[in-house]
């Protein structure tokens, strides 16, 4: 059976991210299954130099966000899981709650239910309780809260720097193999001159403080 990940994109500021997901997954042997809320539409045409159209292009498979006959909406279509990259509040609400009023909302509830992994690319700040308590909750169903932070030990020199680490980051949790970004490898500290000999060793040279 092919492998299957579902994408969601929701309408929060950042879809570039989920654009980027596409393009990258379009270089992996997943077959790729997109609902785009129309919020997230709007803000492809805002945020992106894409059409809503050229994006849906993207994917091996497009649904309407109203369709609740979809096949993704059943446990028994089989996936690797679902990615909503980038996730608005409103979608995490929904996905936190069991409130599946739009397809993006059931797809990730299935994903929930059949214990496949789902990966929550939420896109806010700051955050009051509320958000909070929804992150917790889904997170305690088994959701992979992955806010798209950047890292800068990889020294990003470009947008697409810092967004192809979040999508290595992504790939990282459903085991595709990736190199977007630069690993951290740790940084090797020896004794300073003279200190093993006059102590014996086995301790780490002390770093500055920046």
């Amino acid at each position: 059976m092919k492998k299957r990940i579902i994408v969601g994109i929701s309408g929060a500021s950042g879809v570039i991210y989920g654009v980027r997901c596409l393009q990258l997954l379009k270089q992996t042997d997943y077959e790729t299954h997109l609902i785009i809320s129309e919020s997230g539409k709007l803000n492809i045409e805002i945020e992106t130099p894409y059409t809503p159209d050229e994006v849906m292009s993207l994917a091996d498979f497009v649904y309407d966000h109203k369709n609740m006959a979809a096949s993704i909406s059943s446990g028994s279509f089989i996936t690797a899981g679902m990615v909503v990259v980038p996730c608005t509040f409103k979608s995490l609400s929904g996905i936190a709650n069991s409130y599946s009023d739009n397809l993006l909302v059931r797809a990730a509830d299935v994903v929930l239910k059949e214990k496949r992994k789902l990966c929550l690319v939420v896109r806010e700040t700051p955050l009051h309780k509320g958000h909070l308590r929804l992150l917790s909750m889904a997170a305690d169903m088994g959701a992979h809260i992955l806010p798209p932070v950047p890292s800068f030990y990889h020294q990003p020199k470009t947008i697409e720097d810092i967004i192809d680490q979040t999508i290595g980051k992504i790939f990282d949790y459903f085991g595709i193999d990736n190199s977007l970004f630069r690993r951290w490898s740790g940084e090797a500290v020896g004794p300073p001159a003279g200190f093993a000999a006059a102590s014996g060793g086995g301790k780490k040279k002390r770093l500055s403080p920046v």
